[in-house]
């Protein structure tokens, strides 16, 4: 069962991946787009600017959620380095529980918060908001999914295959 989930989130990763470097492809062109119009053109373009925005925030917390790696997350690991196996263990277990409980009891009001926004547009591309925002809630589930995990695994005692080893440690 564990491999199966493992070999999911590995296709999950590199697909998100994918989806990365094509909103990132998307910004760059409206960005050269937008330098165009405004300094060669004289005319400048709002809807640009607008899709650069959605493409940076759904990048940044798609990537966030889905293929970013443990190794990769910044943290004060400052506690961990000097502690031993069962420190490094209990802190993940308390880390993963607040992560979870926090996220998850901010699951609900957050939901209501963005389909709330389905009233409002975007200025120029006229994108429903609660779509832009949807990105949120994605990522929220994701997260705590993720750590979910993580409990799971700090439970058993069994690392995560790139888990943020202090350097030496090994």
């Amino acid at each position: 069962m564990e491999n199966v989930v493992r070999g999911v989130a590995g296709w999950v990763q590199r697909r998100s991946e994918n989806l990365i470097a094509a909103l990132l492809g998307i910004m760059f062109v409206a960005f050269v787009v937008q330098i165009v119009f405004r300094y060669f053109l004289n005319l400048p373009t709002g809807w640009s600017t607008e899709l650069s925005l959605a493409c940076w925030l759904w990048m940044v917390l798609w990537g966030t959620a889905f293929a970013l790696k443990e190794k990769d997350e910044i943290r004060f690991d400052i506690f961990l380095s000097v502690g031993g196996p069962r420190v490094r263990r209990a802190m993940a277990l308390i880390v993963a529980a607040a992560a979870v409980a926090l996220y998850g009891l901010s699951l609900p009001a957050t939901y209501s918060y963005v389909s709330f926004m389905k009233v409002e547009r975007s200025s120029y591309l006229k994108i429903r908001l609660d779509w832009l925002y949807s990105v949120y809630v994605i990522f929220v589930v994701a997260v705590v999914l993720r750590y979910l995990w993580l409990f799971w695994q700090a439970l058993r005692a069994t690392p995560a295959p790139d888990a943020n080893e202090p350097e030496g440690a090994k």
